[in-house]
């Protein structure tokens, strides 16, 4: 075993994120990211805080052939290891391709969910406005089937990726052990990934924020000229755009996502994989608040704000989850 797998196996056994194994060392967590793709080897003042953060030999870090040592582990570590779940390079593989496969469905999921009402705006105010010759009740019953057909397909596809992805849930609620050569084949595609998930997530944020664009023209133009269903249209724009904004950063996460769970950092660290199992909760309550507000005002012009709120909120509530379960540690 190379210095760099010895390194990644006891801070996971540990329990320690690279953030907090840097953190004891007093250095980047980039600095501990090279060591344990083997980028980069630490210095010998590194070794002896290394040999002494795991309790194990400075021979046994620096001699690949000895593998084996006597560390003398926490109770929390031995609890670790014994309820770790190795991860070969063959099940890596084949997690990454079901993730890639489940970014794209489930992003295409939320986008149908938050576009599902342009249909309804666009012929309800077409009718209403005389644009077509249609009765507004009829329009508006076609306009709800549509709606409600568009959220019956999203809600089959995450049941669908839900269930075919139910092997690897384990991923995200109890601890792992990869492998030799899993990690830095994962931490080598995360990356190549890391540009294109950046021009994604700023694509993503950028539409989503001028998404408010179309409404606010079609508001002006609806002063001077009384048009209703310009407002419409506008607010069709509105959501077609969040929808389209929102599909980029749901499947850019997901997908960098699935790296973080195979090398157990940022939202999946040990840590966090404890608070992260109440996150289904949040999110069905977001989403039952905004189509509860959503049909009883039918101003999807403005309940769509609903989805940043939640999102800015997420962040609050997920450090508080964190502390909490810390605290219990």
């Amino acid at each position: 075993m190379i210095l760099a797998d010895k390194i990644i196996n006891y801070r996971k056994k540990n329990g320690w994120s690279q953030e907090e194994l840097a953190e004891m060392l007093g250095v980047s967590r980039q600095s501990v990211s090279k060591w344990e793709s083997a980028q980069a080897i630490p210095d010998m003042k590194k070794i002896l805080q290394l040999s002494e953060v795991f309790h194990v030999s400075t021979d046994y870090l620096l001699k690949d052939e000895i593998e084996e040592s006597e560390p003398v582990l926490t109770e929390i570590a031995e609890k670790d290891e014994s309820t770790a779940k190795s991860v070969s390079l063959e099940e890596a593989n084949s997690f990454l391709q079901h993730n890639r496969k489940a970014a794209s469905t489930i992003a295409l999921g939320v986008m149908m969910c938050i576009a599902s009402p342009v249909f309804l705006i666009l012929l309800g105010g077409a009718a209403e406005t005389g644009t077509i010759a249609m009765n507004a009740a009829i329009a508006e019953a076609i306009g709800t089937a549509v709606l409600l057909v568009t959220i019956g397909i999203a809600v089959a596809m995450f049941v669908f990726t839900y269930i075919h992805g139910k092997r690897y849930e384990y991923l995200e609620e109890t601890d792992i052990d990869t492998e030799y050569g899993v990690t830095g084949m994962v931490r080598e595609l995360k990356g190549n990934y890391a540009e294109t998930h950046s021009r994604r997530l700023i694509i993503g944020i950028f539409l989503c924020i001028v998404s408010a664009v179309p409404i606010l023209l079609a508001e002006l133009v609806h002063y001077s000229n009384n048009s209703d269903f310009i407002v419409a249209v506008g607010t069709a724009l509105l959501l077609a755009m969040c929808a389209a904004g929102v599909y980029l950063i749901v499947k850019t996460c997901i997908t960098e996502g699935g790296f973080d769970k195979l090398l157990e950092e940022g939202d999946y660290s040990r840590i966090n994989k404890k608070a992260g199992k109440y996150d289904g909760i949040y999110w069905g309550v977001a989403t039952a608040v905004y189509l509860a507000w959503s049909f009883y005002n039918m101003r999807w012009e403005v309940t769509w704000i609903v989805w940043p709120v939640a999102g800015v909120l997420y962040a609050v509530y997920h450090e508080i989850i964190v502390s909490i379960e810390k605290s219990r540690r």
